[in-house]
């Protein structure tokens, strides 16, 4: 098996590519769809979070509140980490079962927008991150996203700069041009992480 990390900035578009590598054959294990997954309704993640945050955090059918939540732990530090203590565990967990379930060969793919803030590069086989210019992440959050650029501005300096990013990675995707030119690089690259695979 063989253990890959992937990233990038937001708007770099390692969406497009873990889909990608996904229609290749990778196995995909996607940390922000586990972090919902591990606080839907009737989960103890859930409920460790209404303990901690109180029951205001809840929409009224019972779900997490997510702008709600946001807006309690991204004004303040403390609160951000409380959350994370309840979060990250739980969803390490699940990421670990997902990845036994695949087989001795697969090329397993862990979706990690914050891999290199998390300095979570050593968990892996390799790393992969998809790079673009900030010009062409901010151009994608505005057009694309429908973001102001003052909210696409902050999101970006929000993460790890490009440079602690590129510091970590074993593999570059450059996504700074049309989606023709991606699609052929991953294609290189998921021939050889299928060698890898094999060695």
């Amino acid at each position: 098996m063989l253990k890959v990390g992937l990233t990038g900035g937001i708007g770099a578009g390692k969406s497009e590519v873990s889909r990608l590598l996904v229609a290749s054959g990778a196995v995909l294990i996607d940390a922000d769809k586990i972090a919902r997954e591990v606080v839907e309704p009737g989960t103890p993640g859930l409920a460790a979070v209404v303990e901690t945050f109180g029951p205001e955090v809840l929409a009224p059918d019972g779900s997490l509140d997510r702008p709600k939540l946001g807006a309690v732990v991204f004004a303040d530090a403390d609160k951000l980490a409380a959350l994370n203590a309840i979060v990250h565990p739980l969803v390490g967990a699940r990421s670990a079962e997902l990845e036994q379930a695949a087989s001795d060969d697969a090329v397993v793919v862990h979706d990690v927008p914050l891999l290199a803030e998390n300095g979570l590069a050593p968990l892996y086989d390799l790393v992969i991150v998809v790079d673009a210019s900030p010009a062409t992440q901010l151009d994608r959050l505005v057009r694309l996203r429908g973001m102001s650029e003052e909210d696409a501005r902050a999101r970006m300096a929000a993460q790890a700069t490009r440079e602690k990013r590129l510091e970590i990675a074993d593999v570059v995707i450059d996504n700074d041009g049309p989606l023709e030119g991606l699609s052929e690089r991953v294609g290189e690259v998921w021939a050889d992480l299928e060698r890898r695979a094999r060695e």
